[in-house]
């Protein structure tokens, strides 16, 4: 009989392999039937290891649920990144914004984040809103700081949660007071943002 964990491990190095093979299992099953009703059990299950292997090679649940919702949240960035590489000023962080938060909400892993906040888990899953802040930061090109990136990510987060009417109001509402509070700041810039990527350097 072979080996079981040589066969599912072989290709490669054996910690990076197992990490992705257990994260791309936890995406799955949170796609599947949301994050809240996901275990430890479930994710080793489809993994085809022990819940030993996944605290070993991947964490816990919370650790899990942070790899994915960033892995999401970084191919959202590179592609608004992209949408706006040509764009300004209060032009760039209007249209930066609303094109994340309709990124965000096709997005099937981020959709069901963003359930899992709306049924009340927030304060567990919370912690994920950095990489959101960051990445928001970076992509109206405003000059990255905590406090900024703080007050956008609530914005984002409070759109995501709780809709306005139509897209039109959304817009006004980024247009009105978000936009001329970024852009006038004394240390705001206009420098362009290649990727998500650029954000960790």
């Amino acid at each position: 009989m072979a080996d079981r964990r040589t066969d599912w491990l072989a290709g490669g190095d054996r910690r990076s392999i197992a990490r992705e093979r257990i994260r791309a299992a936890a995406a799955e099953l949170f796609v599947e039937r949301g994050i809240a009703d996901v275990g430890l059990d479930e994710i080793a299950a489809r993994a085809g290891c022990s819940r030993a292997t996944v605290y070993r090679h991947a964490g816990g649940k919370g650790d899990l649920v942070r790899a994915v919702i960033n892995t999401s949240a970084r191919t959202i960035a590179d592609r608004v990144a992209a949408h706006v590489a040509t764009l300004h000023g209060r032009e760039r962080i209007v249209e930066g914004i609303i094109a994340s938060i309709r990124a965000i909400r096709a997005d099937p892993t981020l959709a069901h984040w963003l359930a899992n906040i709306r049924a009340g888990g927030a304060d567990e899953y919370l912690s994920t809103a950095p990489e959101l802040g960051h990445i928001a930061i970076a992509l109206t090109a405003t000059t990255p700081d905590e406090e900024a990136a703080r007050w956008i990510v609530r914005v984002v987060l409070a759109l995501l949660a709780w809709p306005l009417p139509d897209p039109a109001a959304e817009r006004h509402l980024i247009e009105r007071f978000v936009a001329p509070t970024l852009d006038s700041r004394p240390e705001a810039t206009t420098h362009p943002v290649s990727s998500a990527r650029d954000i960790d350097r």
